[in-house]
């Protein structure tokens, strides 16, 4: 069968003109630095997970600078009620940026640091080398293709993107402009998680026949405030929902919470699966491949009128040497490979095998080994100057997170699909397929 084509094809197109090949700046010596003495990193999006990529590019200060941010809301408080615990947005990020930088000894204050509401502007300042995208997952292909258009490297949170769509457009970019991509999928950086593959890679296990991926349960109840409200002063809340339907103002749909509604984020479900589900890929071998076939069973939805995404929900896999998966919330949160000769269950700070011995920092699994990285955001810098591949690049991102999204098909329609993984398509049923690559902007964003 003929190879699918994006519905984004046009648009990946008109985003790659005029964009040249060539990384001024970034072409590294005998030394391995660049011809900048710091990359200049600017932040989009500064909510929670902002904060925490903010802490770690501030650790590297001496191998980069945070030079622009930018957020649609000048200042919240996330969840909480107005003036309770942190701070969030575009004013508190540039005192916390300059406070941490202040800390660790480097001179500056936080008008050093240019400030946008608008990321269009951050992508045209120059001298910006990368960029971090910590938004919503409405907006992470958006602001990730136009940045990469503008000769960016980018580092942006998980789910890599929020629509499937959007997802082969990204990295078929990253590929053809030759960007580094760091998708936020931490636990590759973690030696727990590492252990429990190279435990699979080099057959400690016997042959893997069964695994497990734990989810948390989705939002049954409103998480917050669920009555209308006027939109705050500070927040430009139809550039918030940008290229998404603009649903009624409520703060059980906004910060922390969006991604109950299917408008802005995939539910708890998608929210997770490019954790636990991509260390099941990065053990199999999986970075580019997929299932055979997949199944949504046993989901059940909040009937409150806020949320349209699945509270309990159980995705079954079919991958090719028989082996099975379910990505489940009623699986234990966490991931359990399974296999002839015994298993490893490993979730963050956990590690759990059937022969103890195995799970011994000093127990060498055999010679197959993966990537080293005990830092997310320092291998995504590292990589900018050696042009090497991130350790959860583009496409990585995106195979991880491609079950979640045939699992939202596959309960609409209410049938199993096969899937050609190698040419991502579904097999033998195009109204799955259609469904599957349905893409609807709201202008100008489209």
């Amino acid at each position: 069968m003929k190879q699918r084509t994006s519905s984004l094809g046009r648009r990946e197109v008109l985003l790659a003109g005029g964009v040249g090949l060539s990384r001024v700046g970034f072409l590294p010596g005998a030394s391995g630095k660049t011809a900048n003495d710091r990359i200049q990193i600017g932040v989009i999006g500064l909510g929670s997970r902002g904060y925490n990529l903010i802490d770690a590019l501030v650790k590297h200060h001496a191998d980069a600078r945070i030079v622009a941010i930018c957020d649609v809301d000048k200042k919240h408080y996330r969840d909480r009620a107005w003036g309770t615990g942190n701070p969030y947005g575009l004013t508190p990020a540039g005192e916390k940026i300059a406070a941490g930088y202040a800390k660790n000894g480097v001179q500056g204050s936080k008008n050093d640091i240019a400030r946008y509401s608008d990321y269009r502007k951050l992508l045209d300042q120059s001298g910006v080398d990368a960029v971090v995208i910590a938004t919503p997952d409405h907006w992470h292909a958006k602001c990730t293709l136009d940045a990469i258009a503008s000769g960016k490297d980018v580092y942006c949170e998980k789910p890599v993107t929020h629509l499937f769509t959007e997802g082969q457009a990204v990295y078929r970019q990253v590929e053809k402009r030759r960007a580094v991509f760091q998708t936020g999928s931490q636990q590759r950086s973690d030696r727990l998680f590492r252990r429990a593959v190279e435990l699979v890679r080099n057959g400690v296990l016997g042959k893997v026949h069964t695994i497990k991926v734990g989810q948390q349960a989705g939002y049954a109840q409103p998480m917050g405030d669920s009555k209308l409200e006027k939109i705050p002063q500070q927040l430009d809340y139809d550039f918030w929902c940008g290229p998404a339907q603009v649903l009624p103002y409520m703060r059980a749909r906004h910060h922390r919470w969006w991604r109950g509604h299917s408008a802005y984020g995939g539910g708890v479900l998608m929210d997770w699966i490019g954790h636990h589900n991509d260390i099941a890929h990065w053990a199999l071998g999986l970075d580019s491949s997929g299932p055979e076939e997949v199944e949504a069973i046993g989901w059940t939805f909040p009937d409150n009128g806020v949320y349209d995404t699945p509270v309990r929900y159980t995705i079954r896999c079919k991958y090719a040497g028989g082996v099975s998966s379910t990505i489940s919330s009623d699986n234990a949160a966490g991931l359990e490979l399974i296999g002839s000769e015994g298993s490893v269950f490993v979730n963050r700070g956990k590690l759990r095998t059937s022969d103890p011995r195995w799970a011994k920092p000093d127990f060498v699994p055999g010679s197959a080994s993966v990537t080293v990285s005990d830092d997310h955001m320092g291998n995504f810098l590292s990589c900018i100057r050696t042009r090497k591949e991130t350790i959860a690049p583009a496409e990585v991102g995106h195979r991880s997170i491609t079950p979640g999204h045939l699992g939202y098909v596959s309960n609409a329609l209410g049938r199993p699909l096969s899937w050609n993984a190698k040419e991502e398509y579904i097999v033998g049923d195009e109204e799955a397929d259609q469904k599957l690559r349905h893409l609807k902007y709201r202008q100008p964003w489209g």
